[in-house]
């Protein structure tokens, strides 16, 4: 098995693009876990001043869920990320239905109904101009 030869500067950087992606994570990961733990020390506190309407061992027992819970949330994706997803969606597509596709993304055209309702319709109008008819010769 042949693998391809890469130079060390790049392979430096890509190491370093790993260390910076795994940083990032770990930096949001402690985020979230200061935001889960200092939540579940307020509904403790909630919990023993009998704000809660539970009794104690129930409440205590619900900010613990309610923090592990927090812990493994993922963050929602931003903005430009979903928009970015959407449009990488369309990629496979070609012509027209590309367009149509990417101009769904974007939002252009209308929306009408509701999904308890049955669903929701999405329409866009294309105008296509017919091609010129060929001139018949006498």
């Amino acid at each position: 098995m042949n693998l391809p030869v890469h130079s060390p500067r790049a392979l430096r950087l890509a190491l370093l693009g790993v260390t910076a992606l795994l940083a990032a994570s770990a930096a949001t990961a402690q985020i979230t876990s200061d935001a889960a733990t200092s939540q579940y020390q307020k509904d403790v506190q909630d919990c023993r001043a009998g704000a809660s309407g539970q009794d104690l061992a129930t409440c205590l027992k619900e900010a613990t869920n309610a923090r592990a819970e927090q812990r493994q949330r993922v963050p929602a994706p931003t903005a430009e990320q979903t928009l970015t997803n959407a449009m990488v969606r369309c990629a496979p597509l070609e012509g027209e239905d590309k367009k149509a596709c990417q101009a769904r993304v974007l939002g252009y055209g209308s929306s009408s109904g509701s999904v308890a309702g049955g669903g929701v319709l999405h329409t866009t109008e294309t105008v296509v101009i017919p091609a010129a008819p060929a001139a018949s010769k006498p």
